[in-house]
């Protein structure tokens, strides 16, 4: 979830789809045959905005208004595994955290059981493979947490999540909170800062690791980035950040993160907003920042008294509005940065978590989940091979949440059985 369309709620990607070639070309093929057999996961889908803010069914068929993901385009782009981002606005449900996290979990596990046959909650990396085996392969759906304020500084509303099928955290949003410091708000001087974990927040990171729930490492500052390394017995995640040296954006991670991240086995999952993957989009959609939010906040007075729905569609069409004025990057920025980590990380720590329906831009002709396809074909052009592109497609995922599943049963286990 990026902080650059807080105001328009993070809304909603680009509705249209480009129409397949109509002879593809034998690189076309062989990237085709690769992407079909590979186990595709994206770890940050925003859908449940979607969801909750105007009802949308992903069972829905496109068209079906601004969106990036719906079941008919994850068949089409192979897609095998998301995890839907539980992500509650800190100022707007500020002491509510919990309570509105639990109406957006909600969601994705009603969605779940409106469409059993296309669908189906995974709650291990065993449940992922299953998903996929067969011949009615099923989207395996899974849940994170995104941003720590969520827990409300509760263990046991962390636990409680947990039950309820949520297999990530990220440590916190583009918000601070009571024991992680955020890369959103680390300059700014009005904002009570920790010096990166606070004891608590340590604690977190030791309970997230029994309980076998992957750490997320996503929009923290520096600081806590390092400190939770430390801590932490399991590999991490980045679920949607990308690489600050090709894009210089807080949010992206420094070589020496990705290399940090290397040596604790973790797994840096490529985020697909302009923004973060180009910097002539960055600097050009920053400059329109205070006209933008002046117009955008103009959107919201309008809509004040409205139905939330129709709010939720206002704000929307403003945010994609703007967006608009800003050339999208070409597709060839994304894949330089999957390229970057692969190169200073290792190839068996990058992967994908897209962000779709939480940004207002992606680069040109990556549209929806449909259009997952075109990055396979990018990488095979830049020579990586079958075994690479599943790695980097899903694999380094399932990697890492085996091994968080690992640590999970040998913390877990009587004292009598510890190492």
């Amino acid at each position: 979830m990026n902080r650059s369309v807080l105001a328009a709620l993070l809304l909603l990607g680009a509705p249209s789809l480009a129409a397949a070639p109509a002879a593809p070309s034998p690189s076309s093929a062989k990237a085709r045959a690769i992407h079909e057999s590979a186990l595709i996961i994206d770890t940050h889908v925003d859908t449940p905005l979607r969801m909750l803010g105007e009802g949308f069914d992903v069972g829905s068929q496109p068209p079906n208004g601004q969106g990036h993901l719906d079941l008919s385009r994850a068949r089409a782009g192979n897609l095998g595994a998301a995890f839907f981002s539980i992500w509650v606005e800190p100022k707007e449900f500020a002491g509510q955290f919990t309570h509105q996290s639990l109406r957006i979990i909600d969601s994705v596990l009603s969605a779940v059981e409106k469409h059993p046959d296309q669908m189906v909650l995974a709650l291990s990396s065993k449940d992922i493979v299953a998903a996929r085996a067969g011949k009615q392969k099923k989207l395996a759906t899974l849940m994170g947490v995104e941003g720590g304020h969520s827990i409300q500084n509760d263990l046991g509303v962390l636990r409680d999540f947990y039950r309820l099928g949520v297999r990530y955290m990220t440590l916190t949003w583009s918000n601070t909170n009571e024991w992680a410091d955020s890369s959103g708000d680390i300059s700014d001087a009005s904002v009570k800062h920790h010096d990166g974990l606070t004891d608590f927040g340590r604690d977190v990171v030791r309970e997230m690791n029994r309980l076998g729930m992957l750490v997320d490492i996503s929009h923290v500052s520096d600081k806590t980035f390092f400190d939770t390394l430390k801590v932490t017995r399991a590999p991490v995640i980045a679920s949607h950040s990308s690489a600050r040296a090709l894009t210089n954006h807080p949010r992206n991670m420094t070589d020496e993160m990705l290399k940090a991240v290397a040596t604790n086995g973790g797994v840096v999952m490529v985020n697909f907003f302009s923004a973060f993957i180009d910097d002539t989009y960055r600097t050009s959609y920053a400059a329109m920042a205070t006209e933008r939010k002046a117009a955008q906040d103009a959107v919201e007075a309008k809509h004040k008294a409205s139905d939330p729905v129709t709010r939720y569609r206002a704000n929307s069409q403003a945010s994609w509005e703007w967006a608009a004025k800003v050339q999208r990057p070409p597709l060839e920025s994304l894949i330089n940065h999957i390229d970057h980590i692969a190169k200073v990380a290792g190839v068996d720590h990058v992967g994908l978590g897209s962000d779709f329906d939480g940004i207002n831009s992606s680069p040109q002709g990556i549209d929806s989940v449909a259009d997952l396809p075109r990055i396979t074909e990018a990488l095979v052009a830049r020579g990586y091979t079958r075994e690479q592109l599943h790695k980097i497609l899903g694999g380094n995922l399932l990697r890492v949440f085996r091994e968080a599943e690992r640590v999970s049963r040998e913390l877990r286990a009587p004292p009598s059985v510890q190492r």
